[in-house]
């Protein structure tokens, strides 16, 4: 998860999802998603092309503490799962879908995400951002069992893919967010987790990407790099209908 976060208040982000393996020991969690349809969970690409071989996947919504889900979770198998198309290895359209074998109820502990759909919706700004996962607390550590939250700022493309940064590895549909000092970014089993920046004059998150990859945690010059939604939002649309 985030390097520099703070454990989720419950409830805190009830769009995003823990991926298990059910075959696997303990929770089985190995990524992240957003939940955006009642039936639909957005991901990284890569954590689905790492697990092909899985029939199917366990989908945790509502929880915080993944060894202790009270009654407020909601537990889900996949019956899709879409790739990509183009996907190929982190680098190159890092999305995918899974589609859930019986709609979720929302809740206060359950909300599907708020995509910016149309290019009216500017999230270019740094704004208020932040991710959430169960992923690795630093590079050395194992995935945390409380959900952590961590504020990021998103970081401007062109800064990204200068020489100092990326070099050229940032695609059109990328978002780089962290800090430039390092300190604060999504590790490694934060993969798919949401990007969220804050609607400028209201009280509710758009969910701006999902995320992709980035050069160890939280490392000076090396900010998480995400899948932007905006970018992918009709792709989405023809894949859920």
């Amino acid at each position: 998860r985030g390097v520099g976060g703070a454990d989720a208040p419950a409830g805190a982000w009830p769009w995003t999802v823990s991926i298990q393996n059910p075959w696997a020991a303990g929770t089985g969690h190995f990524c992240e998603g957003a939940l955006i349809h009642s039936r639909w969970v957005l991901t990284a690409g890569h954590c689905i092309d790492f697990y092909r071989s899985i029939p199917w996947f366990r989908v945790v919504i509502g929880a915080n503490r993944l060894t202790e889900m009270g009654p407020e979770v909601q537990l889900r198998y996949t019956t899709r799962v879409l790739l990509h198309q183009s996907y190929f290895n982190v680098a190159d359209y890092d999305i995918a879908l899974l589609e859930l074998d019986q709609p979720v109820e929302c809740n206060e502990y359950v909300q599907v995400a708020c995509m910016p759909h149309s290019a009216d919706v500017v999230v270019s700004q740094p704004r208020d951002c932040y991710i959430a996962g169960w992923g690795q607390i630093t590079a050395r550590t194992h995935g945390s069992d409380v959900l952590q939250e961590a504020r990021v700022r998103l970081i401007d493309a062109r800064l990204c893919n200068s020489s100092q940064y990326y070099n050229g590895s940032i695609h059109s549909y990328n978002l780089c967010a962290g800090y430039v000092h390092g300190g604060i970014d999504a590790c490694q089993g934060d993969s798919g987790g949401p990007l969220v920046c804050r609607a400028p004059h209201a009280n509710f998150f758009w969910l701006v990407g999902v995320s992709s990859w980035g050069k160890g945690c939280g490392r000076l010059n090396r900010p998480g790099v995400y899948t932007s939604t905006q970018h992918f939002y009709n792709w989405m649309l023809e894949q859920m209908h």
